[in-house]
């Protein structure tokens, strides 16, 4: 049988404690799950020329990051197309 919160009793805890356990909900799990994190996503290779100074950018902070630039390039401009494509949809 599996423990539920309903099933724990809290004794002295302190009355801070106490009051958020009992004000606390429950969520809905959010995250996806492990096969959704594995989709290979359709790509198509171009050539782009950009300034020097956002690539070098890009560069340091992947760097720090421990990712590829082109990633992180790749990421901002999905989510600028997503955002302008869903708010002219």
């Amino acid at each position: 049988m599996r423990k539920t919160i309903k099933d724990n009793i809290y004794e002295n805890a302190p009355k801070e404690i106490s009051q958020a356990i009992f004000e606390s909900k429950k969520i809905k799990d959010f995250l996806p799950s492990p096969e959704k994190l594995v989709l290979k996503e359709k790509t198509v290779k171009i050539t782009l020329n950009l300034n020097k100074d956002s690539v070098d950018f890009f560069k340091s902070k992947a760097k720090k990051m421990g990712v590829p630039y082109q990633t992180m390039i790749k990421k901002l401009l999905d989510i600028y197309a997503n955002t302008f494509h869903k708010n002219n949809a």
